[in-house]
């Protein structure tokens, strides 16, 4: 189950992958990270950018395809994942299950927004 802490309530998404997406507060392109849910962890699959530009390294190993830089973060299976809204971009997040269900998070500026994986989804882990 991803357990979902933002605006003071917690939810639960029923899914094993999920896709998170926003747009960059200066270049206004859009990032896609695709992620699965994998003992317990947060494991990130890929990322994708439209380009390069204020903060955005495209890496080495990165390849162009249908107009979006893919790649994968160097990153290990994670305990959670904690987003902080900038407020520069109009939106917060769009994360998307593996069935289409989408909602957005973190709209406003300074809203925390913190994902986990729990098999009951009650409070945010530590």
């Amino acid at each position: 189950m991803l357990c979902i802490a933002a605006a003071g309530l917690v939810t639960a998404m029923a899914t094993t992958s999920f896709t998170l997406g926003w747009t960059h507060s200066v270049e206004q392109t859009q990032w896609e990270e695709r992620w699965r849910i994998e003992n317990g962890r947060l494991i990130i699959v890929s990322a994708s950018v439209e380009g390069s530009g204020a903060g955005i390294a495209i890496p080495e190993d990165a390849v162009w395809a249908d107009g979006v830089w893919t790649y994968r973060p160097a990153l290990p299976p994670l305990r959670s994942l904690n987003l902080a809204a900038s407020g520069a971009t109009g939106a917060g997040w769009s994360l998307c299950g593996e069935d289409g269900t989408c909602r957005e998070l973190g709209g406003e500026a300074g809203m925390p927004v913190r994902l986990w994986v729990a098999p009951v989804c009650e409070a945010p882990a530590e």
